[in-house]
């Protein structure tokens, strides 16, 4: 019997360039891609603009084969930018607010969701936190966060009463000590009652702590390429969710994240426009299954 899929709630958005290029994104968006690409069939519950991004948003998602169910059109607001600009040759980021993604309405209850996967960035706003509310107590699915905290988009306490609703939480090491000073990371397992926390340190890899299991420490391999290294939390973030969602052992998971983020620092762009990519990806797991081993 096919296992549940996975919900994914938040923002999809433009990062806009000075160049002038518009580059598809949001923490959200680019999990729920890769759960397309590789066979998870998400709901993405997400808001855009009745305008051309809007409707490039929806032709995209089309083309992937994604549902579009969840994708709601405000006619006020316009789908969610991100300006980038540069000085001193270091970028800065203006999260335009409001948009779309910040009037998220409440859906049906989906009774086959399996697993609730949000950000913090959309939820900015009381009517897409009312939303996202509504939508973990109609569907009773564990809970993954995946913290993003945006200046001057969050709040403490609204970030930890997420992380009190949550059953899994990543986050990187910055994040855990503006969230929780002092607080090591099986301290703060248990403060928030998780099944499990994934705790990432950029290029030196992440460590996952989950009560009742050893601490599992994975870094990337030597001598990977990196060309873009946007977006690999994102890449990291999918597998687990599939992991989750498969019930594959919990190093092993972590070991495929591990790799396929790595694999996405190779690329330019947070999701890659190839299913070719992801099959590849899919075969190199299955061999490593038959062999007895995971050449993931």
């Amino acid at each position: 019997m096919r296992h549940k899929h996975p919900c994914v709630f938040g923002e999809v958005l433009f990062d806009c360039f000075p160049s002038g290029e518009h580059v598809l994104g949001g923490a959200p968006f680019n999990v729920a891609w890769h759960l397309q690409a590789f066979g998870e069939a998400p709901e993405f519950i997400s808001r855009v603009g009745e305008d051309a991004e809007g409707k490039s948003i929806l032709s995209a998602m089309q083309a992937w084969g994604m549902r579009t169910d969840g994708l709601q059109v405000d006619p006020e607001l316009a789908t969610g930018r991100v300006s980038i600009s540069f000085a001193g040759g270091e970028p800065a980021y203006d999260i335009v607010h409001p948009c779309a993604y910040d009037a998220i309405a409440p859906v049906a209850a989906d009774h086959n969701c399996g697993l609730i996967y949000h950000g913090s960035l959309a939820l900015r706003e009381s009517s897409s936190r009312e939303s996202l509310s509504q939508l973990k107590s109609r569907c009773h699915a564990s809970v993954f966060v995946d913290v993003n905290l945006r200046s001057p988009w969050w709040e403490k306490d609204q970030v930890e009463g997420l992380l009190e609703d949550a059953d899994w939480v990543k986050l990187n090491a910055d994040e855990m000590l503006v969230l929780a000073p002092s607080c090591r990371a099986a301290e703060f397992v248990t403060r928030y009652h998780l099944q499990g926390l994934i705790l990432t340190h950029g290029s030196d890899g992440a460590e996952i702590i989950a009560p009742d299991h050893d601490p599992i420490r994975i870094r990337p391999g030597k001598g990977v390429p990196v060309v873009d290294t946007v977006g690999a939390g994102d890449a990291f973030a999918s597998v687990m969710l599939m992991g989750l969602l498969n019930g594959w052992p919990l190093a092993r998971t972590a070991e495929r994240a591990q790799t396929f983020a790595s694999r996405m620092v190779g690329q330019r762009g947070a999701t890659v426009n190839d299913m070719s990519f992801y099959h590849d990806i899919m075969n190199a797991w299955q061999k490593g299954d038959q062999e007895g081993f995971d050449d993931v």
